[in-house]
């Protein structure tokens, strides 16, 4: 598995801070693809934000229901598929990146294990 990463900004509107995205997409190889279609992995979520802003009150309420709005989640079909997630500035989304590499190598853990059952495998100490 080849994780790729695109990073982009664009305008936002007149005198706002400009945005950033971040666009991720997994190369897998055949194998690779035949273990996720096998263990039925796709809905698998490998990353998710999970950051609540507001209050009580109706400014909570609100807040809450744009809560699914604003929470950024990957799944494994989102990693083979690619997708696009924008973030407000370099720094959220150097730590987004962060976040989605490490859920690409535990991920790819798995599906190294997967490749394995029902097989022996040998590892030199």
């Amino acid at each position: 598995m080849k994780l790729v990463l695109r990073r982009e900004q664009r305008a936002a509107m007149l005198g706002s801070k400009p945005i950033f995205a971040l666009t991720v997409r997994a190369d897998i190889s055949p194998d690779e693809k035949a273990a996720i279609d096998k263990y039925k992995l796709g809905d698998t979520e490998l990353y998710a934000s999970h950051e609540i802003k507001g209050g009580s009150g109706l400014l909570g309420a609100a807040s809450r229901l744009a809560y699914k709005a604003m929470t950024i989640s990957v799944s494994v079909k989102d990693l083979t598929g690619g997708k696009k997630i924008e973030c407000k500035d370099i720094v959220e989304m150097l730590a987004v990146e962060e976040q989605i590499r490490e859920a690409a190598r535990t991920f790819k853990a798995v599906l190294d294990a997967a490749a394995h059952f029902g097989g022996e495998e040998v590892i030199e100490l």
